[in-house]
């Protein structure tokens, strides 16, 4: 995506629970647990920067996938 672009798009907690098929619970404990990019106060209401959550999102791995041997799954 346009950097500029996410960097100043701005999402609420249903937009980013959409984003990620969660509920807005979870978007909350994720906060209050220090899992997920810091949100931003503007005009009273809790927004995430798009570019943030993008940024976040690229730094999760999943460990089993790094891991998998393909040839291991094939049926022979």
């Amino acid at each position: 995506m346009n950097t500029t672009y996410a960097e100043n798009l701005y999402l609420s907690v249903d937009q980013v629970a959409q984003r990620f098929g969660v509920s807005k619970d979870s978007i909350w404990r994720w906060k209050r647990n220090g899992e997920f990019p810091r949100p931003y106060k503007l005009g009273g209401a809790t927004r995430w920067r798009l570019s943030d959550l993008e940024e976040w999102e690229s730094q999760l791995t999943c460990g089993f996938v790094t891991s998998l041997d393909v040839d291991a799954l094939m049926v022979r």
